[in-house]
């Protein structure tokens, strides 16, 4: 009897260390991941303010160097008058700071007429600003038309009420304008009217839904449409996922298991245009969690200047693929810089 206790307790121990090994080596993968992840921020991050100096330095070269020096005091004034006009259109702080510094720092010390002096200021705020909006451009439409394997499968995410669900459904008409064949997987399974409006969409533009009940795992919803997208020969899988709040820790870990899953080929933020710095503070949550590829901005119509989009694309350094100017399923139109400058310039 005591021999069995012995060795019960005995197999006990040892798979109670093999589990303890196990979670402490997937502990260190963790955080190595969260290590690399971090310094691979900080690397982005440097590498969008020296792009900003250089395009501030090339902009000066061209400019006479001789003349009346810059002084601070005017140049902090010149710069303030362009900063509160950023500020009045939604761009965040920490953004305005951001590239207003490095601006000052390569315009301290040039020399040029004192006539010259406000709008070369205004130039070279303009081409920093462009600068970020067209970071690594890409058309998505293009890039799905010659995927590398079949289903194209993209992952969206964003908070409640930022108009993701709409934006699938403009997206999936898109498509079938294109000639693809399109899959919607209704993984927001937290709530029931999520998947109900999803069902309305899906058969106003007549694209497939793969839908569980609700409450059931989001993951295998998302596993389901990607394999009946397989076998069906469809083109395109685009998983709708719950509208987490990013503080919500054991959602925005729901969220990176559908990313283990589903193995997407990209994931899409969907950020609201009239939540000003919540959307930055949104995207930056999202993307240090599952990482984002692609930003869509919606109810650009009904915001005054659309800073957001600048705020988002400085702050993560990903592209602006579309905006949102409408409720109609045609009204999700490809991201333009020069459109969203006019529009911070009031031009």
């Amino acid at each position: 009897m005591f021999k069995f206790l012995k060795k019960k307790i005995k197999k006990f121990e040892e798979q109670l260390e093999s589990e303890l090994e196990t979670e402490l080596k997937k502990e260190e993968e963790e955080k190595k991941i969260e290590e690399k992840t971090l310094e691979k921020k900080i690397e982005e991050e440097i590498k969008r303010e020296v792009e900003t100096r250089k395009l501030v330095e090339k902009k000066i070269e061209k400019k006479k160097k001789t003349g009346v020096r810059i002084s601070e005091e005017k140049l902090d004034e010149l710069l303030w008058d362009l900063e509160l006009g950023l500020l009045e259109s939604d761009v965040a702080l920490s953004v305005v700071e951001s590239i207003k510094n490095n601006i000052k720092e390569e315009l301290k010390d040039l020399r040029t007429d004192k006539k010259d002096v406000k709008n070369l200021v205004k130039d070279v705020l303009r081409e920093a600003i462009a600068n970020v909006l067209n970071v690594d451009r890409i058309n998505l439409y293009d890039y799905i038309d010659k995927p590398s394997k079949k289903p194209f499968v993209i992952m969206f995410v964003g908070v409640n009420g930022s108009g993701k669900t709409t934006a699938i459904a403009k997206m999936a008409y898109q498509l079938k304008k294109m000639g693809k064949a399109p899959v919607i997987a209704a993984a927001d399974t937290f709530r029931a009217g999520a998947i109900q409006q999803l069902e309305e969409h899906a058969k106003k533009i007549d694209v497939k839904l793969i839908k569980h009940d609700f409450g059931a795992d989001p993951a295998a919803v998302a596993y389901d449409a990607i394999e009946h997208a397989r076998a069906k020969h469809k083109d395109v899988v685009l998983i709708d996922t719950a509208g987490r709040m990013q503080t919500n820790i054991n959602l925005m870990d729901e969220m990176s298991k559908i990313k283990r899953v589903a193995k997407p080929d990209m994931i899409i933020f969907v950020g609201d245009a009239l939540s000003g710095n919540d959307a930055v503070e949104q995207a930056k949550r999202f993307d240090e969690t599952v990482g984002i590829d692609g930003i869509i901005l919606t109810k650009v119509d009904a915001d005054a200047k659309g800073g957001s989009a600048l705020s988002i694309a400085y702050t993560i350094g990903k592209p602006l693929l579309f905006i949102g100017v409408g409720q109609g399923y045609e009204d999700q139109i490809p991201f333009d810089p020069d459109w969203m400058i006019k529009r911070i310039f009031e031009e």
